[in-house]
């Protein structure tokens, strides 16, 4: 099964880990609600994929600079 758009990362398109974005019935908040997103990642989103998907954990922490 593909993942959805919602399950990728908007910066390098690898799996989001997003517990909310993957359809399933969860209580668990995502991982990222627990960290500080780099500002420079948060920069760099597609205008259209803002609050549409979640970043990596990578593309979050700005380990991934090479996909910004």
């Amino acid at each position: 099964m593909q993942p959805s758009q919602t399950e990728l990362c908007p910066l390098c398109g690898n799996a989001n880990q997003c517990s909310l974005a993957d359809g399933a019935e969860t209580t668990v908040p995502c991982w990222c609600f627990a960290v500080t997103i780099s500002q420079e990642a948060l920069a760099h989103i597609p205008p259209e994929q803002i609050d549409k998907a979640c970043l990596c954990p990578r593309c979050a922490a700005g380990i991934a600079t090479n996909a910004i």
